[in-house]
């Protein structure tokens, strides 16, 4: 940061970003937005990805409805006047490939004269460097996050608890209709690697092609045998099959906000399922 400028953060495309004064009207992708909510900053507006409509999707929403958020629609159709009408001073967005936003196209930032922050959630960081990335953007925002690490710690202290005593198979899918079924590989996943590494079972759906996830119908998610099973609970994919009617099952978002608190519940919520 030069001495010309009062904020400056280093995102992880590697961009060096500045201003010369701390933003304070945040613009963001939904997940995005949903984290710094929890963490102290309120965006005055988010914006959706290509899977998303024109209502905000209540399990992606967070805290950003109760917060009064206003919601634009998808990223990729976004009205740029009323972007403009806006005033942002930073735009927030996430990155999978550590090169690219993933909901808005960079060039509509450039077009308005507005930095693009894009943190990643891609498998190449570990779940706590994420949590620590999004924390280290909140705080260069102006906000104090306080308090949460505390019951992220004792949430994965209870997951840990509940799955040593419970050695359920857990299944992550995402429905894509009656006759698809997309099954999560957990190495991709950091939240499902943090999982593993608390001693959850997560069951990996076996060779195929896909980094993320191997696509089949019900009655492959059905021979894997889970004993839970974590379903995409986003408004776009759909519930689990009468194939599965027979297993329990929890609602996942894989795209839970960035923020200790969001995993906190997260975790919490498994272990209570795990439960006996």
């Amino acid at each position: 940061m030069s001495g010309a400028q009062a904020w400056g953060f280093t995102d992880d495309r590697g961009a060096e970003l500045g201003a010369a004064s701390v933003p304070r009207r945040v613009i963001a992708y939904v997940r995005a937005g949903a984290a710094l909510c929890d963490l102290g900053v309120t965006p005055v507006a988010v914006y959706g990805s290509g899977h998303d409509g024109e209502v905000l999707d209540p399990a992606k929403e967070g805290g950003l409805r109760g917060a009064g958020v206003t919601y634009l629609g998808p990223g990729g159709a976004l009205d740029e006047g009323r972007l403009r009408e806006l005033r942002p001073d930073v735009i927030v967005d996430v990155t999978y490939d550590g090169k690219s936003p993933y909901a808005l196209d960079e060039a509509v930032a450039d077009r308005i004269g507005v930095p693009l922050v894009a943190l990643s959630v891609g498998n190449e960081l570990a779940l706590p460097a994420i949590l620590d990335r999004f924390g280290a953007l909140a705080v260069s925002l102006g906000a104090a996050p306080a308090g949460s690490s505390a019951g992220l710690r004792a949430a994965e202290d209870a997951l840990r608890e509940a799955a040593a005593a419970n050695g359920s198979a857990v299944l992550a899918l995402s429905g894509a209709g009656p006759d698809q079924v997309h099954l999560a590989r957990p190495h991709a996943w950091p939240e499902l690697a943090r999982l593993a590494e608390l001693g959850v079972r997560l069951v990996d759906p076996g060779p195929g092609p896909g980094a993320n996830w191997l696509t089949g119908d019900w009655g492959r998610a059905a021979e894997l045998r889970p004993g839970l099973v974590l379903f995409d609970s986003r408004a776009h994919a759909t519930a689990p099959d009468a194939a599965l009617s027979g297993v329990r099952s929890m609602p996942w978002n894989p795209e839970t906000p960035p923020s200790p608190a969001a995993y906190a519940r997260f975790f919490r919520d498994l272990a209570a399922a795990l439960a006996p």
